[in-house]
């Protein structure tokens, strides 16, 4: 986890400019490189690290002796990167994951490289020999990437958007700053002048589509059809495989662990594997909330049963109100369920950061959107419906909870790995028939809990613990935290503030009291940027008004 942030044709002071980078500092906390382009002198690239991979020679842009017309900066973990290397005999000049890029770029171009990765990355590759610029992000957009290009042909790349709201540009005294779409890659000529000119968008992989990578991977062989013992056999599988693969790394690996069935099942996975490979500290498990709150004493139950280092965090109401100013300046959004999510996510950061040397934390995150999670999928009219939502869920995921886990332990300089969305674990969940993945008997993510009924990873009552949002975990049934932060609000924003709410917010305008203080918040840090967030989060099929689960009958 790093950040990363490039200029291409800079009509302004780069040493002005290069403060923006400075924006983004917190993601990588051990080191910080500026690095100007021979031959451009508008051109530079900005580097924060954290140093998770080959501490000696992990410094970026990455340049190689074989290739020195290529500069990479990218963030991530391309996790099959020595089988890659093995694979087609690369020679190596460093321990970098990311190095991989370089070699398949030589070897076969952009679109063979980026199907071949597999992992989660956002990169900025430049080639001055054949005058290209390439960007590229992950199929989820685990990690972020954000974009500014005037019609001039300055473009301005950073993980963050808040590193590039500031830049200063002749042309354009506001510029326009977008997410770069997961799953998707852009090509980009690179003028004698600095500037560029897009040549081509192109979406490589679609998240139904088994990765190009399988081919090369060394996952046992799969068992073909679906009869159900076949299938929860290859889960278990891939779902292993998915945990084993993301170990890579020489600092201290720690675990998100709220008690409900996706946490639970990553922590207690992730303990065997690093019994298996013979790690020697205790696996750090982190669980927080308020007094009452049956996340807390869910992932007690777990951590006892796995038996991990556990880490309860207990914070107020007060604390959490405190944090939002900050939390929403992390975030980049106004949505409402994503910064309710957030608060506790952003607190259990601090406090690890803080307090313990885990610094590479695993976490439950897409398994809702791969599985069908949300407890409005019991009134999907129809499997295929349910497909298709499962679908636009995942799709949508940058803009909410894979943007949540990402920026709230990013602010505090960890690093983030979700194995649910691992691609050959999400991409043959998906090739399931639809009438295997829906809620059965009443009970949503049958599929996923039955999977793993038989191996003793869990306590039954947590395998079959119904879903409880994050946001609403935390604190007990009686006073929920959406209850909490409704009631603050009610204070801060009255109803000729409301009732004025159309003129002042025209795009999304907001439709409750909370909606309207998170987007007062927003504004404030990041003026007219509200189209950042496309749409809110909210369920579906049961015109509902509020995201809460909590308020839903079906949770009642």
């Amino acid at each position: 986890m790093c950040g990363i942030w490039a200029l291409f044709g800079s009509d302004d002071c780069l040493s002005v400019q290069c403060l923006s980078a400075m924006k983004i500092a917190h993601r990588g906390p051990d080191a910080f490189r500026f690095e100007n382009v021979n031959g451009y002198t508008n051109c530079c690239f900005g580097f924060h690290r954290l140093a998770v991979v080959d501490p000696l020679f992990g410094m970026q842009p990455i340049r190689v002796k074989k290739y020195p017309y290529l500069w990479l900066c990218y963030n991530g973990e391309i996790y099959n990167h020595k089988a890659m290397q093995q694979r087609f005999e690369f020679e190596y000049q460093t321990q970098v994951d990311g190095e991989i890029i370089l070699h398949l770029y030589d070897k076969g171009g952009i679109e063979q490289t980026i199907c071949m990765l597999d992992g989660v990355f956002a990169f900025i590759l430049l080639d001055t020999a054949n005058k290209k610029v390439f960007l590229g992000r992950d199929t989820y957009g685990v990690r972020p990437l954000f974009k500014a290009m005037t019609e001039d042909g300055f473009l301005a790349v950073c993980s963050e958007a808040k590193g590039l709201v500031t830049l200063n540009h002749s042309t354009a005294p506001f510029l326009k700053v977008e997410p770069f779409l997961p799953g998707h890659y852009e090509v980009l000529d690179l003028k004698p002048n600095g500037k560029v000119a897009s040549v081509e968008m192109v979406k490589y992989h679609h998240c139904r589509d088994e990765p190009l990578h399988a081919l090369y991977d060394n996952v046992e062989k799969l068992f073909p059809g679906f009869e159900i013992e076949t299938v929860k056999n290859n889960l278990r599988i891939l779902f292993d495989n998915a945990v084993k693969k993301r170990l890579m790394t020489d600092r201290r690996i720690g675990c998100l662990l709220s008690g409900g069935l996706d946490s639970s099942l990553v922590a207690a996975t992730l303990l065997k594997q690093l019994k298996e490979a013979q790690v020697q500290y205790a696996l750090q498990t982190f669980a927080i909330g308020m007094e009452d709150s049956p996340d807390l004493l869910a992932a007690r139950k777990v951590a006892n049963h796995i038996g991990s280092e556990h880490h309860e965090v207990l914070f107020n109401s007060e604390e959490g109100i405190q944090a939002l100013d900050e939390v929403i300046f992390s975030l980049e959004t106004y949505d409402i369920t994503t910064i309710r999510a957030s608060v506790g996510m952003y607190l259990i950061s601090k406090y690890i950061r803080k307090n313990t040397d885990s610094v590479v934390i695993f976490s439950g995150e897409g398994s809702d959107e791969l599985t069908q999670g949300y407890i409005y999928f019991h009134k999907a009219p129809s499997p295929e419906k349910a497909e298709e939502e499962s679908e636009r869920l995942l799709k949508e995921l940058y803009l909410f909870d894979v943007l949540r886990a990402d920026r709230t332990t990013a602010a505090h300089g960890l690093e983030l790995r979700v194995p649910f969305l691992d691609h050959r674990f999400s991409s043959y969940y998906l090739s399931l028939p639809p009438e295997m993945r829906i809620p059965k008997d009443g009970i949503e993510k049958h599929l996923l809990r039955e999977t793993f009924e038989d191996s003793n990873l869990l306590p039954k009552e947590i395998l079959w613990r119904p879903k409880e949002a994050f946001s609403d975990g935390i604190t007990s049934v009686k006073n929920s935290w959406f209850k909490i932060l409704q009631d603050y609000v009610e204070h801060q924003v009255d109803d000729t503030m409301m009732a004025a709410a159309a003129q002042k917010f025209p795009f999304n305008t907001p439709k409750t009291k909370e909606g309207y203080y998170y987007r007062q918040i927003f504004e404030r840090h990041y003026p007219g940027r509200a189209d950042w967030l496309t749409h809110y989060w909210m369920p579906k099929w049961i015109n509902a008004t509020d995201p809460s689960a909590r308020t839903l009958t079906h949770y009642k």
